[in-house]
């Protein structure tokens, strides 16, 4: 389910992170699946129980984990997510070169959107 890029910049972690947000939004993982433990992720993908934790501890804050004691850390519901005011400013920023180069080679308000929809939809289906 994870594979990590150890060429890619990204940490570790948020290559996890990044992962499991991607499975769950693809529905190949489902609210209330549990996901690997802490240790069994961490001996699957050869890294430290630490940089899996760290990950988990991210997904949790975001709501896309829930943590039961003794029982495991299982797939959150939808209407248990919070939004992330600090996170959807990052994505903004992020966004804002792309949409400059896309303005610089023409392309008007609507081929965006229809740019924006199409990649959106890839990731519902």
């Amino acid at each position: 389910m994870i594979r990590l890029d150890l060429k890619r910049d990204t940490p570790i972690y948020e290559q996890i992170v990044e992962q499991v947000k991607y499975h769950v939004v693809k529905g190949n993982i489902k609210p209330g699946m549990a996901i690997p433990s802490v240790r069994k992720l961490a001996l699957e993908l050869n890294i430290t129980p630490g940089t899996v934790a760290k990950a988990y501890q991210e997904l949790e804050r975001q709501g896309i984990v829930e943590t039961i004691r003794g029982k495991g850390v299982y797939i959150a519901g939808e209407s248990d997510r919070k939004p992330d005011s600090a996170k959807l400013e990052a994505v903004k920023k992020s966004l804002e070169p792309g949409l400059l180069e896309l303005k610089v080679m023409g392309l008007d308000e609507q081929e965006v959107l229809a740019l924006v929809k199409e990649l959106y939809g890839k990731l519902s289906n």
